[in-house]
């Protein structure tokens, strides 16, 4: 899986990037991860990539030329033409929210990701529009900048491509059976996860003892998968 990040700040996305699983699937090549900045692709001295809105109003917005000219350079890579499918997503406040379900759709279906994120007040529509990108939001708030949500969105996605993470570890995620519904052979199952516990069997904290299930320290694996789907939520 290629991602591509269409940002004007590539080193806030970098140091995530270089950190944990994200990190190892990076340097073993199952996933990829390129920048490129609007900047480079204005024709002015100030390399100007934002510009007063239309009809008045308070910020400035990120120009549309810069962004689709970044664009077209990726598409025009030599790496790139042997890429098969490839999904364009504008990262905006007012797009439709992404879920478990679309991350573990694209990871499936796509070769590379296209992100496109966002600053100030937001993108020229016309880049929607040109692109024919599909305007997602990585919840209902804002963000001050759209390399939060390029992130969310490269971990949510990257993680489900077949080697980052082993598969025994998915299946036993929140939001996993759930997916799964509409697979061949799948189980209909719950959608988030039961409680975790680990060592200490009794954690004593300002004067109270917090005590592991004794379930879970029974022994009994049908016993302990019982107590688990009961406490799924």
């Amino acid at each position: 899986m290629r991602f591509d990040i269409v940002t004007i700040f590539p080193d806030a996305l970098a140091s995530y990037l270089n950190t944990s699983i994200l990190r190892r699937a990076r340097e073993r090549g199952i996933i990829q991860t390129h920048f490129h900045t609007p900047r480079d692709f204005t024709k002015d001295k100030r390399r100007t990539v934002d510009g007063k809105p239309y009809g008045g109003g308070a910020g400035m917005v990120m120009m549309a030329e810069p962004i689709l000219r970044a664009v077209e350079k990726i598409s025009k890579m030599e790496k790139i033409k042997s890429i098969k499918k490839t999904k364009v997503v504008l990262l905006s406040a007012k797009g439709k929210q992404f879920n478990q379900r679309m991350a573990y759709d694209w990871a499936k279906k796509f070769d590379q990701l296209v992100l496109i994120s966002g600053r100030y007040e937001g993108i020229d529509e016309r880049v929607k529009i040109a692109l024919k990108a599909e305007e997602i939001s990585v919840g209902p708030y804002v963000l001050t900048d759209g390399e939060v949500a390029a992130m969310a969105v490269i971990s949510a996605v990257g993680r489900l491509v077949p080697g980052v993470i082993r598969l025994a570890s998915l299946q036993e995620e929140s939001h996993w059976n759930l997916l799964l519904k509409k697979e061949r052979g799948a189980v209909r199952g719950r959608g988030l996860e039961y409680p975790h516990y680990t060592r200490p069997e009794v954690l004593r904290w300002k004067g109270k003892a917090h005590r592991v299930p004794k379930v879970l320290l029974s022994g009994d694996h049908h016993i302990v998968e019982f107590w688990r789907q009961r406490h799924a939520k």
